[in-house]
């Protein structure tokens, strides 16, 4: 980018803002409006919800849940979703500010989901796949014994099916009240992509914003092919645990999906309006 496609590019984005301002003065209804978390511009929720969750000023990607991504990735009316009945349980019994019971279900009705995973078969321009898509909206997307149930299934189906794999990953990690049960999912779900492999199975990871712990350290990583949206954040431990370990102070866009993709551990950084356009052209590539 050269100096004057930098300036003509803030000029671009200090008009944009001025404009949503203006409308901010004439109509201050606080249910209409939201703010950008990343430039703290005043946006109409509606024309976020139009740009797909991305602000129009700064092109931040906002989190979105499982089921607006199934939306806006897959062919219409083409997700047929699988394994939505294994629930989860409370092995240990495990209460520390409430009872993981209470947690679990105040998860399940705030998202409508049975847990942090949605799997099933979808197609994207065309193209047949095996998907599971993880919700952060859940308990923060944490991996318990049903994410890694239901991930190993659809995996097993897509070698029953011969259906290449997509799994969209969007955690905080290990569901730390089901202890070592949750740990154990790692290898479990790591397993299952060994399988794959096996099979000569294609499969394809995408990483949202944000995807951390021991999602990252199994299925999340281990991808043939490894595609990030914009900016998503992507690590095992947390920036501030890294800093005080080592004693050092990080590069600002450390554990950004550009900052993996300079160092190779990435394949693709996509923003979100050519995704569906990305995944569909490396499925149809591997036919």
């Amino acid at each position: 980018m050269t100096i004057q496609d930098w300036f003509e590019k803030r000029k671009e984005a200090q008009i944009q803002r001025r404009a949503l301002e203006a409308r901010v003065e004439n109509d201050t209804d606080p249910a209409l409006w939201t703010k950008c978390v990343h430039c703290d511009a005043q946006l109409l929720k509606e024309d976020l919800d139009n740009n797909d969750m991305v602000c129009p000023v700064c092109d931040y990607h906002f989190r979105i849940n499982a089921r607006r991504r199934i939306k806006q990735l897959f062919d219409e009316n083409s997700f047929e979703e699988l394994f939505s009945d294994i629930k989860p349980t409370d092995p240990l019994e495990f209460v520390d500010t409430e009872s993981y019971k209470n947690r679990i279900a105040r998860a399940q009705e705030k998202t409508g989901l049975n847990d942090a995973v949605v799997t099933g078969l979808a197609e994207i321009e065309g193209h047949k796949i095996a998907v599971a898509i993880m919700d952060f909206d859940f308990m923060g997307g944490s991996m318990g014994s049903v994410v890694g149930e239901k991930v190993t299934r659809i995996m097993e189906k897509a070698i029953e099916l011969r259906l290449p794999v997509l799994a969209i990953t969007s955690s905080g990690g290990a569901r730390m009240q089901e202890s070592a049960l949750s740990l154990m999912q790692m290898a479990k779900t790591s397993c299952a992509v060994s399988r794959l492999d096996d099979e000569g199975i294609l499969y394809v990871n995408l990483i949202t914003e944000p995807t951390f712990g021991g999602v990252t350290a199994s299925f999340g990583m281990l991808g043939d092919i490894i595609v990030a949206e914009q900016g998503a954040r992507v690590g095992f431990a947390g920036r501030r645990v890294i800093e005080q370990t080592i004693r050092q102070k990080l590069p600002a866009d450390f554990q950004t999906a550009e900052y993996l993709l300079k160092y190779g551990q990435v394949d693709i950084v996509s923003k979100r309006k050519d995704l569906r356009k990305t995944l569909a052209n490396i499925f149809a590539m591997h036919e």
